[in-house]
């Protein structure tokens, strides 16, 4: 009774999060947000003894993305205004596709077709069971293609957010080394003789 009322709280806390992540104005409450989203993810994981997958979602998410993702929204200085203008305008287009992913979802995760019907582990456990070592197993034999995959596209995702944060600006002060290393001392040196004021 009290995992049925753990599990609804957290559900109901992620949906609320998720919700206000889109919705906020201002990137960094929508950040904020997002950060709550993950910790209520990871109560939900620790509900389903996963609790690698939990830790791993605090430590990684949390602690070290959502901080670098908090540093770029700050330096891309994000004119929200303009973000704005067209949000009614794609609303519809939005929804279609949020209707489309949750088909997608339910077609995935509710066919046997891709294997994963019925992969939701027992309620007991063995005693030597560690939820480490099975994940590790599925993902390097199993799930091996897609988890290739997951890290192609996380790193599009890295190199695009240097990208974006990449800018030239026209009053920086930089070093070039060609010209360094291409310069002479008879163009930067010159001897010049002076008296020594005794003369």
């Amino acid at each position: 009774m009290i995992e049925t009322l753990v599990f609804y709280f957290f559900s109901a806390l992620l949906i609320a999060s998720s919700f206000a992540v889109i919705t906020v104005k201002n990137p960094v409450h929508a950040a904020l947000f997002l950060v709550l989203a993950f910790f209520s993810a990871s109560g939900l994981w620790l509900l389903l003894e996963a609790e690698f997958l939990a830790i791993v979602l605090v430590l990684v998410y949390v602690g070290a993305v959502m901080v670098l993702f908090l540093f770029v929204v700050m330096m891309l200085d994000i004119n929200i205004a303009r973000l704005r203008e067209g949000l009614w305008a794609w609303l519809p287009f939005g929804a279609l596709l949020a209707i489309v992913m949750v088909i997608e979802m339910w077609i995935v995760l509710g066919s046997e077709r891709f294997g994963l019907a019925g992969t939701i582990a027992p309620e007991g456990h063995p005693a030597g069971y560690s939820n480490t070592k099975e994940l590790g197993r599925l993902i390097y034999t199993h799930y091996a293609y897609p988890f290739e995959i997951a890290a192609v596209i996380l790193l599009v995702a890295i190199v695009s957010a240097i990208a974006l944060t990449l800018r030239r600006r026209k009053d920086t002060k930089s070093q070039v080394a060609s010209e360094q290393l291409a310069a002479r001392r008879e163009e930067r040196v010159r001897l010049v003789s002076l008296s020594s004021g005794k003369d």
